[in-house]
């Protein structure tokens, strides 16, 4: 079932909870263009304080071939200064929305995911990619740097010297490389892949929302933390848990030995 209508994007709910989010400009490897900045960011910013009845997101490519080549260089061709800028903004508005979005987000790499799609999927929660995707950073190579979060969400995944390394030389590496470095975490047969990532997001749209949103917060929120400070933003989200009725429908649920039903109050 269609949300609404887009130029860029196909969006999906293909179970309760579940939406499939189609990065949708296949002739142009689903480069992001200013529409698809525009469409993103109208998507994600209001989902930060209202994501509604949505559980779990899977962003994937149209195609067989790109996942997401990056910028538009052809739109960008002839942009003044101000008007890069200017879209580089609504980028970055899309990008941080993604990357601050209360409800999970899987990126489903089936094919190319080269500078700002490289930065997309390391937006997103975690990777799914087939095993003949390929991954890059070129930013460098093209007189500018990563500005979606590569520079920080890059080194999160795979270790500073390796990151440096990655894009300081704008060199692609392999989905099985990114596997191995601990940046992807499930490697699949291209055939495969969108069925396992939408069966993940099903497994956690299960689980009780406000549970695992408050979990997701306070990983992201405690990641940069000294361990103390950590534990105690984690134990601020355990206790917004106690008063909802999804933690006595849980407990109910596993004493009368069935399945529960959370709905996020």
């Amino acid at each position: 079932m269609s949300e609404r209508p887009y130029e860029t994007l196909k969006v999906e709910e293909t179970s309760p909870g579940v939406m499939l989010l189609t990065l949708d400009r296949p002739e142009r490897r689903n480069a992001l263009n200013t529409r698809m900045g525009e469409e993103l960011g109208a998507l994600f910013v209001p989902m930060r304080f209202r994501p509604g009845d949505r559980r779990c997101i899977v962003i994937t490519g149209s195609g067989d071939k790109a996942f997401c080549a990056g910028g538009d260089l052809k739109e960008r061709r002839d942009m003044s200064d101000e008007d890069w800028r200017l879209q580089h903004a609504i980028f970055e508005e899309a990008y941080y929305a993604i990357m601050d979005c209360p409800v999970p987000v899987i990126a489903a790499v089936n094919g190319a995911a080269f500078a700002g799609g490289c930065e997309l999927a390391l937006a997103c929660d975690f990777i799914y990619a087939a095993d003949t995707a390929r991954f890059a950073l070129t930013e460098v190579t093209l007189g500018i740097m990563p500005g979606g979060g590569g520079t920080q969400n890059l080194p999160r995944a795979v270790g500073a010297r390796r990151a440096k390394e990655l894009i300081l030389t704008g060199e692609p590496f392999t989905a099985q490389e990114a596997h191995a470095w601990g940046m992807v975490n499930r490697l699949l047969p291209a055939s495969e892949l969108l069925d396992a990532a939408l069966a993940t997001a099903r497994r956690i749209a299960d689980n009780a929302p406000l549970s695992v949103r408050q979990a997701k917060k306070a990983m992201r929120n405690g990641a940069d933390c000294d361990l103390a400070t950590g534990l105690v933003l984690e134990v601020q989200a355990y206790e917004r848990m106690i008063p909802t009725e999804d933690r006595r429908e849980g407990m109910r649920a596993f004493n009368e030995k069935r399945k529960p039903v959370y709905r996020g109050r």
